[in-house]
């Protein structure tokens, strides 16, 4: 992900800051899900999802180096948070995101990922040249995909999804995996 500040992150995913010290701090990191995988530097998304509430784990995340957190709520820790938007009913393939999403954090924070990488791959095409492409169908994405990530590859730094991450979270993890040296 390019280097962003955490009033600049705000403001793209319309968003406040909550218990931020330093709104000019920057994200160097990754954008992450998974508080185990939190490096530093990086932002920790809360999802509230079927089995466990990120928002639980910020504190963890922000010990293990993360700069803040993107949350639906305060937490207690540096945060950007935005607000609920209402309850969303997902299709079978996103249901654990929304099964218990009764006041839509995890849609609001899905939203704030997806606008963040709207905003990042939009300046580095415009900025960095990057080359986005999609793969669609109903059979053979996954293969196909890697078949073109390992073409790619030898001609530049690539980013491509690990297995089948095709779904409302995936998409703009994977995106935000991006940097000025993707081509």
């Amino acid at each position: 992900m390019i280097d962003l500040t955490l009033k600049e992150i705000a403001n793209i995913v319309g968003g406040s800051l909550d218990s931020v010290d330093n709104p000019d701090a920057r994200v160097t990191g990754f954008v992450e899900f998974d508080s185990r995988k939190v490096t530093p530097g990086g932002l920790f998304l809360c999802f509230p999802g079927a089995k466990v509430d990120g928002h639980d784990y910020a504190e963890k995340a922000i010990e293990q180096g993360a700069v803040a957190v993107l949350a639906a709520r305060p937490v207690g820790v540096p945060a950007i948070v935005v607000a609920p938007i209402g309850r969303v009913e997902g299709d079978s393939a996103n249901a654990d995101i929304y099964a218990n999403d009764s006041d839509g954090s995890a849609a609001a924070v899905v939203r704030g990922l997806s606008d963040l990488a709207h905003h990042v791959t939009k300046k580095l095409a415009e900025d960095h040249e990057l080359t986005i492409i999609g793969v669609t169908g109903s059979a053979g994405k996954t293969s196909t995909k890697d078949l073109i990530a390992t073409i790619l590859r030898h001609d530049g730094e690539t980013v491509a999804p690990p297995g089948s991450f095709n779904n409302e979270i995936g998409h703009p993890y994977t995106a935000l995996r991006s940097d000025v040296d993707t081509k």
